[in-house]
């Protein structure tokens, strides 16, 4: 089964502000991936953002965070970002604020 893949206004606005052109086509070819078993991929997140899934992408830079809503069999994207442990830019952080 095939998911359909939806991006939240602040994923996109995350994927839009990344301005290197290669790392959007490689984050791009990873969330389209998530179409075929996205809850087989990435890691489950704990703590507040426990209902969603997180995978790495460039190099292990970045990370799309999502929710697979199976009932709907679509795969929500809700952040798009660098993985910097300890910074207030850091994707987690930034969307432990945000939902």
């Amino acid at each position: 089964m095939e998911f359909e893949i939806q991006l939240t206004p602040l994923a996109l606005e995350m994927f839009a502000n990344i301005k290197d052109k290669r790392h959007q086509k490689a984050l791009s070819s990873k969330i389209d991936k998530l179409k075929i078993e996205p809850e087989k991929q990435g890691k489950p997140l704990t703590g507040q953002l426990i209902n969603y899934r997180s995978v790495r992408a460039v190099g292990q830079r970045y990370r799309i965070i999502y929710q697979v809503e199976k009932d709907k069999v679509v795969v929500l994207v809700v952040g798009v970002g660098l993985r910097k442990e300890g910074d207030k830019g850091d994707i987690y952080h930034l969307l432990q604020k945000l939902l």
